[in-house]
């Protein structure tokens, strides 16, 4: 399906089901989210990298206008949809401010992989604990998929545009468990050379190496 969407180019990455937190000040977008929200239409996000709007996205739907400050300015909360790709970008609309994108939503394969899942989610736990973080996923394990663990994997920002625009779940999955792969024995070093670092110049009980056995 092809459709014309307003815009919302910002540095970060919103997965499908995300709940994610807006501050909105720029004259532009409170246009944009009044508009929205009095239609009853979603807007798009598509990811700024290096200066540059990416041509993937995600849509996203107003949830709830928070506060409105005497300003004008805007607290929101907003839900993630679904992923877009952005055939042409529409700098400008009639009357408006905002700019839009005519876009495509492709298929996305989201059918559960429940050993990976597991697999990433071990890891993932085991990571925040190297880091001495806690987080509530808000979900039991069955019920977790790759777009609600990404943002606790510890991915840069283009890591986390890379994944967004891999449609199957087993990928996404994938992506994350060889991305763990790789972080996980660098995190475990690092805690160790804290460990080693934080004994130096400290009383130590150490036991003698014994030449008789």
């Amino acid at each position: 399906m092809t459709n014309f969407i307003p815009i919302f180019p910002l540095g970060v990455v919103v997965f499908p089901g995300e709940q994610l937190n807006l501050h909105i000040f720029e004259p532009r977008y409170r246009q944009l989210i009044h508009d929205c929200f009095s239609e009853n239409r979603s807007f798009g996000i598509p990811i700024v990298l290096k200066n540059n709007v990416s041509e993937m996205g995600t849509l996203v739907t107003i949830t709830e206008i928070v506060e409105v400050h005497k300003d004008g300015k805007m607290d929101i909360r907003t839900r993630g949809e679904k992923v877009f790709r952005m055939l042409e970008l529409v700098k400008t609309i009639p009357e408006k401010l905002y700019s839009g994108a005519i876009v495509h939503y492709p298929d996305n394969d989201e059918r559960q992989n429940s050993k990976l899942t597991a697999q990433v989610i071990a890891g993932i736990r085991e990571l925040h604990k190297l880091i001495q973080v806690s987080k509530d996923f808000k979900k039991s394990d069955d019920e977790l998929c790759s777009y609600d663990l990404a943002h606790h994997a510890g991915l840069s920002l283009e890591e986390e545009y890379e994944l967004l625009a891999l449609l199957h779940e087993s990928q996404r999955l994938e992506y994350l468990k060889q991305h763990l792969s790789k972080v996980l024995p660098v995190v475990a070093g690092m805690e160790s050379l804290k460990e080693r670092i934080q004994l130096n110049g400290h009383f130590r009980e150490l036991k003698g190496f014994n030449f008789d056995l």
